[in-house]
């Protein structure tokens, strides 16, 4: 076995791992990247490139499907699921290639493939090929599927969302396991493609939205999708000739049915099992992963930082690519003998790509805090009724000081009203400033006026 020594080690080649080794060696650190597994990352492979790809489709069978209401008329809509979802695997490969691409520009002696395992608090085991000693790590390990108890016996008819993408044809059914943003998702797409959809979960939130309003609305829109089972939890599964049956228990009692195909959606826990975690001496909480200062990102009691998917904190993209970039300067920091900095968090921005979409600012609405709150409708907002599309609300929360703390939106296109709240929250801007901007006539912003000229007058 070879023995490799360097500054700084991380561990995944994902979307925080890739920005870990680019700002390690940007640091000056002698930085080594190990890759395991396909390829490419999770948002490109298996999470929101091929989704959007299926919603967009879902999207236009919809739209013709609905033109009659604006006077137009296209005559049936069919659904070619094999020719769909080839396009949707030829696509991902091209991202998933462009990936690949920026990986080989890297010199390859700071790339090591293979199955990285802790030895000590400074050393990892890369299969049985290498040892690698380090001053410093970045965990950058990502997160994988989960599937129920109630679902391992049903074999292939169980789908994940690593694996749904790669179906040939859509199934004539579908059952999915949890009502967050993946699981919402893919059911409402699956739905609007002519799938017999039902939808599974032991909460009663759809989306991760937490206003009380906002979670009503969304109940009573997303119901008219598929059938819509909240408070349910399903507690036993079994292989047939016809499909996966499946039996549940929830708020409205006992239930079962037959599925063609079963999604679990209900999360994706980090990969930070069986990686030797407990030879390095770092303190783990009661799920097995690194307790971790959520700014350095600095694990107790080792030089290792966690980033990305494999800390369980905010499982999305933007918040991987910057943690990723935070733990490679930190670990550079760290190999050098210096602290690791301590940068201000991003204000937490969630998005669902549903429609109407949903978004949640700041950790959205908290039962305990003493909110002032603005609200809008976008029942009756004039460019939402224009593009007949006239669903859901705003609701705008706002401390004392007079600052715009949190926000949740369902609505049509609110991608673009949520990034506008999420800098004006990272900004601390006041409600009354915010107001005395500009909003054009006609467009969805408006409604966010209205809900700011509530907030501003409370």
């Amino acid at each position: 076995m070879r023995e490799l020594f360097c500054d700084v080690a991380v561990i995944g080649a994902g979307t925080a791992g890739i920005a870990a080794h680019r700002a390690a060696l940007d640091a000056g650190a002698r930085a080594v990247l190990i890759e395991q597994g396909p390829g490419g990352t999770t948002c490109a492979r298996v999470g929101c490139m091929p989704s959007k790809l299926l919603i967009t489709a879902a999207e236009a069978a919809q739209e013709a499907r609905a033109a009659h209401r604006l006077g137009i008329r296209v005559g049936e809509v069919q659904v070619d699921g094999p020719a769909m979802l080839a396009r949707i695997r030829a696509l991902r490969d091209r991202f998933v290639g462009s990936v690949l691409e920026g990986l080989d520009g890297l010199p390859q002696e700071t790339r090591l493939h293979g199955r990285a395992v802790f030895e000590g608090p400074d050393c990892l085991r890369i299969d049985d090929h290498t040892r690698l000693r380090f001053k410093a790590a970045v965990l950058a390990t990502g997160s994988s599927p989960s599937v129920p108890e109630p679902l391992q016996g049903l074999g292939h008819r169980v789908l994940t969302t690593d694996t749904v993408f790669e179906i040939e044809d859509l199934p004539a059914s579908l059952a999915v396991l949890g009502a967050g943003p993946v699981g919402l998702e893919l059911a409402q797409a699956m739905a609007r493609l002519g799938v017999a959809t039902s939808v599974f979960d032991p909460g009663d939130s759809l989306g991760g939205l937490s206003d009380p309003d906002l979670k009503r609305a969304a109940r009573e829109i997303f119901s008219q999708s598929f059938d819509l089972h909240l408070g349910a939890k399903v507690e036993s599964g079994a292989a047939g000739e016809e499909g996966a049956h499946l039996g549940w228990n929830g708020a409205g009692g006992q239930g079962d049915g037959t599925f063609d195909r079963v999604l679990a959606a209900a999360g994706r826990p980090p990969n930070v099992a069986g990686i030797g975690l407990e030879q390095t001496g770092v303190t783990l909480n009661d799920e097995g992963g690194p307790v971790h200062d959520l700014h350095s990102l600095a694990c107790e009691g080792a030089p290792i930082l966690i980033a990305g998917d494999a800390n369980a904190d905010r499982p999305v993209l933007h918040e991987a690519s910057r943690q990723g970039r935070i733990a490679g300067r930190n670990a550079a920091r760290l190999a050098r003998g210096e602290a690791a900095a301590r940068p201000e968090r991003w204000v937490a921005l969630a998005m669902v790509f549903s429609d109407p979409q949903i978004a949640v600012i700041g950790g959205g609405f908290d039962p305990e805090a003493d909110y002032r709150i603005g609200r809008a409708d976008f029942c009756d907002q004039g460019r939402a009724q224009v593009m007949d599309r006239a669903q859901g609300g705003i609701r705008l929360y706002a401390g004392d000081d007079g600052c715009l703390a949190a926000a949740e939106l369902i609505g049509p296109e609110v991608e673009h009203l949520g990034h506008l709240l999420a800098y004006a929250v990272q900004d601390g801007l006041d409600v009354r400033r915010l107001r005395d901007r500009p909003f054009y006539h006609p467009t969805l912003e408006e409604g966010l006026a209205t809900a700011l000229s509530e907030l501003a007058d409370r």
